[in-house]
């Protein structure tokens, strides 16, 4: 009688957050005008080894890396041509990542090094002897990609920081629409959980709606709509009710959208974001100004055989990121969409037996858009040695030096969050001197 893929599902994390709800709104934002702006996160889940994303060239740094990272460092053939950033230092990235390394060089793309989980500035010692607070559960990929979604690195959360984003958007009067703010293409996601507003999810390429006759949709109409008495099960009623609306009200506005020109790699992530981008062309007959987008790509888990993995995923990546880029400009948006990576964490510098990397810490990630102050380098590379400055301890854990908090509020503040309530979408902000790291204009 229904299909549950194909239709919009509120993300759970919400449902089980129902409960907890306090009574009335958030304070709101100041209203603006007609802008659009658009938040896209691309998740690499399993730890990308970001050591191999992206690579200092300097005689120093360059042989530092040869030499530590051993049978996983990269040279020749397996870079891209040396790009040179806006402060002239030279970089290049993996070969399998030429469209990024092409956006690096015309100034539509950042890198932001040696981001992580911190509830304050760590330094070595401080980690070494305890004598500072330290996010929970490091290594872990489950408590990791949580602290990454939700910017909490001491505790737990029912909600995520795109989703307490989205709770000020709401009571702002930016969209006049009632589509959720936060769209994953990935399936649920905490990230974007809420107090006052509920995530949702599409499967990219499925048709919207639910499977059924007439009749059978308005029998669960009726059901939906009928007051159970019971907390839990009108809860979940409302739920799948909205999902519904939301679902008709996405159908009826991609209908009536023209056919984008701009060509996705037949991959799944390209199929995620080519659905965001078909999305962000009728955001206006959504009523909408602001969004948030979740997309993913796994198998980044290089515990063995990371050269052969990376040769695989990194083709998936850079060409879709590139095609969304395009389609961006096609819409005339370029400007208002900045697409951002996360991931659990990077990897040891030094290599396993079985060529390979083991859980770490500090990662580069991945700035686009029109916005993005390009071809620069924000925050600080670590210095390449074991045992070093930066490392957690012998094998290269990068203890980060900017934070979650710092990069995430980098893009909220881009994206309309007011410097005053930064501190309540990244509780930890005001620990780093609520510093924002400028790689948006």
């Amino acid at each position: 009688m229904l299909s549950r893929r194909g239709f919009i599902q509120v993300g759970a994390a919400t449902v089980g957050s129902l409960a907890l709800r306090p009574f009335g709104l958030l304070p709101a934002l100041a209203q603006s005008g007609g802008d659009y702006r658009a938040l896209v996160c691309v998740f690499l889940f399993g730890g990308n080894d970001s050591n191999n994303t992206v690579i200092p060239m300097d005689d120093v740094n360059y042989q530092a890396y040869t030499s530590i990272r051993g049978s996983l460092g990269l040279s020749g053939s397996d870079l891209t041509s040396q790009v040179t950033s806006v402060s002239g230092a030279p970089y290049a990235f993996h070969s399998k990542l030429a469209e990024v390394a092409s956006l690096f060089s015309s100034k539509e793309l950042a890198v932001v090094a040696n981001v992580g989980s911190l509830v304050q500035p760590l330094t070595r010692a401080q980690y070494q002897s305890q004598q500072a607070p330290i996010p929970l559960n490091l290594f872990s990929h489950s408590d990791q990609q949580l602290q990454w979604q939700t910017a909490l690195a001491q505790g737990h959360s029912p909600t995520g920081w795109a989703g307490r984003a989205a709770d000020y958007i709401a009571g702002s009067g930016f969209n006049t629409g009632k589509f959720p703010v936060f769209l994953s293409m990935a399936g649920n996601s905490l990230e974007g959980a809420g107090v006052e507003t509920q995530p949702a999810a599409i499967v990219p390429g499925q048709a919207l709606g639910l499977v059924g006759s007439q009749s059978r949709l308005s029998a669960l109409n009726s059901l939906l709509t009928t007051d159970t008495g019971v907390s839990l099960v009108q809860a979940a009623n409302n739920t799948l009710a909205n999902g519904i609306s939301d679902a008709k009200t996405l159908e009826a506005a991609l209908a009536k959208a023209t056919p984008l020109k701009t060509q996705f790699p037949a991959t799944d992530l390209g199929a995620q974001l080519q659905q965001v981008a078909q999305i962000i062309q009728v955001q206006a007959s959504l009523g909408m100004r602001r969004q948030i987008f979740f997309c993913s790509l796994g198998g980044f888990d290089t515990h063995a055989n990371e050269l052969a993995t990376h040769n695989n995923l990194y083709p998936q990546l850079s060409p879709a990121l590139a095609a969304f880029y395009d389609a961006t400009q096609e819409l005339g948006v370029a400007q208002s969409v900045t697409t951002f990576t996360e991931s659990d964490f990077s990897r040891t510098f030094q290599p396993t037996t079985d060529d390979g990397s083991d859980h770490a810490w500090g990662s580069h990630h991945l700035v686009l858009g029109g916005a993005v102050q390009g071809g620069q380098i924000f925050g600080k590379f670590p210095t390449f040695q074991l045992a070093g400055p930066d490392d957690a301890d012998v094998r290269g854990r990068w203890i980060p030096t900017t934070s979650i908090d710092q990069y995430g509020a980098t893009l909220c503040s881009w994206f309309g969050i007011p410097d005053t309530a930064l501190a309540t979408v990244f509780p930890n902000f005001p620990n780093f001197g609520s510093v924002k790291l400028g790689f948006l204009g």
